[in-house]
């Protein structure tokens, strides 16, 4: 990926622990790494192309002047979500250096450096109880109103029969598109808050449910932390994940086996295991961005 680079931008502001850092404040100097695709703008001289590093670096100064936070690690963090909001990047590498630190011996300074990106997953979303519609919408809204998420291609709604062998109402069934900053915890924990919203109960293990949203893919990660499993362990065999999801990402490939989402859906299908499911006319007006 492109770069550009700012090194060492001088910035008087309030950050520290100590109550003379906040109140006398201090200096310190901001290194950038904004990553995006560069070549339209190199061939064609357009600055949409870009990012302005003048107008960049007035954001950065001004930004670390207008807040105050007691750890750099925190301003650095901050940062970062900001540029990442503001500009047309796909990551924010940030160092933050101190070199006034008060630490009673002598140094060049202390720094922190994080780097931050937005990365891209995919949501399935299914509701058996209730309006279903309403809390599959409900859902996508709330998915769009989160910080630091932005809801991109969202599919037609499906009716499926229940899977898990509990005895229930059929599903309507969904998927969406996330550019998300948040990490793969984060983003489930935020899905969890958006379940309990919505008068989710974890009684029955495949029971029914108001809401429910599993993480289906997060970039190409592979992941098995015992709280979550990226891939989801068990879509291949859900075709009331894949035909919603083949419809707006058919040709993603599944970072462990290489098959894509058509493939798998095209194997369910000709599987007396798979499952049939009816399009829902009401909703079954094409994916939208």
């Amino acid at each position: 990926m492109d770069e550009i680079r700012i090194t060492d931008l001088t910035v008087f502001a309030n950050h520290g622990v100590l109550p003379e850092e906040t109140a006398l404040g201090q200096k310190f100097l901001v290194s950038l790494v904004l990553r995006r695709p560069l070549r339209r703008a190199a061939l064609n001289g357009e600055l949409s192309g870009t990012v302005n590093y003048a107008e960049a670096c007035a954001f950065t100064s001004q930004f670390l002047r207008e807040n105050t936070f007691a750890l750099i690690e925190s301003a650095a963090e901050a940062l970062a979500a900001a540029l990442l909001e503001r500009y047309d990047i796909e990551s924010a590498a940030v160092e933050l250096k101190k070199p006034w630190a008060p630490v009673g011996l002598p140094l060049e300074c202390v720094s922190v450096r994080i780097e931050r990106s937005w990365h891209t997953a995919y949501i399935a979303l299914g509701s058996n109880l209730g309006d279903r519609e309403a809390y599959l919408r409900g859902a996508v809204d709330a998915l769009a109103a989160a910080e630091g998420c932005r809801v991109g291609k969202v599919s037609s709604f499906i009716v499926t029969p229940p899977y898990g062998g509990v005895e229930q109402g059929d599903f309507l069934n969904g998927c969406l598109e996330l550019r998300t900053r948040l990490e793969p915890g984060e983003l489930l924990g935020l899905l969890h808050s958006i379940e309990a919203a919505a008068g989710r109960e974890r009684l029955v293990h495949w029971g029914p449910r108001t809401l429910d949203l599993d993480i289906i893919f997060y970039d190409s990660l592979v992941l098995d932390s015992g709280e979550l499993t990226i891939p989801h362990p068990d879509m291949a065999n859900r075709r009331f994940v894949l035909a919603p999801l083949a419809e707006i990402a058919p040709y993603l490939r599944h970072p462990l086996t290489g098959r894509t989402v058509q493939e798998m859906l095209h194997t369910v299908e000709g599987s007396a295991r798979g499952p049939s499911c009816a399009w829902m006319h009401s909703a079954a007006q094409g994916p939208r961005e």
